[in-house]
């Protein structure tokens, strides 16, 4: 009996492994091979139909259909540009001279054929304003503008702005294509952008580069500078063209380059949009343009710590000027005009030049180290010119 135990329990446990074995066989079977889904409802049905279609994944465009789509809107935009764009010629009778006989020979041609000067203009409104820059059309006794289709027209001056070197010309014509301006937000370093005009009197040419810099001042070209800095090829001739967009759209007008050889090194300024709108909309509701005045010269600050500018502190006030009337102090320093942050000078002249004349502002001072509010009723700005 004692001799079977062993050989009872071996077959004992055998069984058990055996039915182990089947009852995971039966368990993977039915995970693998269980009851199908039940068939669709007709709910399922309306909802598969309702949904989205998933599209399939477009293939890369090639570097070729990249290229022919910029062409192509290079060329839209240019074309689009180049129709309110006008070439403008100005004639300045000579000075009264000295009699001949006491002039070199050399003077005399130059004398009696007087002084011709070439530049470009946008055409801003159909009624026949144009947009150009001041330092084109000054002293100009004759002005004619070239229309786009070879008609030349005479052109009268609306009115002019010597600060900012833009002025508006008015022409008696029909037809003429007003250029869109641009959201001057929009304009960012690394924009593509055109320039159209007439360089050195060869006809209407475009170039194209990018926005630089935006922001440009201190420059020494205008009293007011804000300047798009671009790498089109701007030459002389192009002051006063657009500067335009890959829509067409204006973004500024033309107005200088840097060279210290006369000639095109791809650093070329316009006068931003925002700038040349302002003193657009002025000049043709009023002849003139009016600027908000302070009376007081300042200094940049400069932060301690970091070095950036932190304001305009006041170097001196005018005595019954608008600023002192106002309680403004020497040792001031303006931090903000109306909320919006003062930086430094430029940001300071900017900001009061912008305002209407009579118009009362909030300026954010700094004084004592303590910062105080102060309503300032400002007055109309003298009219200067940089030199």
């Amino acid at each position: 009996m004692n001799s079977d135990r062993p050989s009872a329990l071996r077959r004992l446990w055998l069984l058990v492994a055996q039915v182990i074995a089947i009852a995971a066989g039966l368990l993977i079977a039915w995970r693998a091979f269980g009851p199908a889904p039940a068939a669709p409802t007709r709910n399922d049905v309306v909802a598969l139909r309702e949904a989205p279609a998933v599209e399939a994944p477009a293939s890369a465009p090639s570097s070729k259909a990249v290229a022919s789509r910029l062409e192509a809107g290079f060329r839209a935009a240019a074309a689009k540009a180049s129709a309110s764009v006008v070439n403008i010629y100005t004639h300045k009778a000579p000075p009264r001279q000295l009699p001949s006989w006491l002039r070199p020979p050399s003077d005399q041609d130059e004398a009696a054929q007087g002084q011709s000067s070439l530049g470009s203009g946008v055409v801003v409104a159909a009624q026949g304003y144009i947009l150009t820059n001041n330092h084109v059309v000054e002293g100009a006794d004759e002005i004619a503008v070239m229309l786009p289709g070879g008609k030349v027209a005479e052109a009268l001056v609306v009115g002019t702005d010597p600060e900012s070197d833009l002025a508006v010309l008015r022409v008696e014509a029909k037809g003429m294509q007003p250029i869109t301006f641009a959201d001057p937000a929009s304009v960012q370093v690394g924009d593509i952008v055109l320039a159209v005009g007439d360089p050195f009197g060869v006809g209407q040419t475009v170039t194209q580069g990018i926005v630089s810099a935006t922001g440009r001042n201190r420059l020494g070209i205008n009293t007011f500078e804000n300047f798009i800095q671009t790498d089109a090829a701007i030459n002389p001739g192009n002051s006063g063209g657009a500067l335009v967009d890959t829509a067409g759209h204006l973004v500024g007008i033309n107005t200088a380059i840097y060279s210290r050889s006369g000639g095109s090194q791809g650093i070329g300024f316009a006068i931003p949009v925002s700038l040349a709108r302002q003193v657009l909309e002025q000049i043709i509701s009023t002849g003139r343009v009016s600027r908000g005045w302070l009376g007081v010269s300042a200094r940049d600050v400069i932060h301690e710590t970091t070095g950036a500018p932190a304001g305009a502190a006041l170097a001196a006030v005018q005595r019954g000027g608008p600023a002192d009337k106002a309680g403004l102090r020497t040792g001031d320093t303006v931090l903000a005009i109306n909320g919006k942050e003062v930086i430094d000078t430029a940001a300071l002249v900017g900001e009061t030049a912008a305002l209407v004349p009579g118009t009362s502002a909030q300026f954010k001072l700094l004084r004592g180290g303590e910062p105080i509010a102060v309503t300032v009723e400002l007055g109309q700005r003298p009219v200067t010119r940089k030199q």
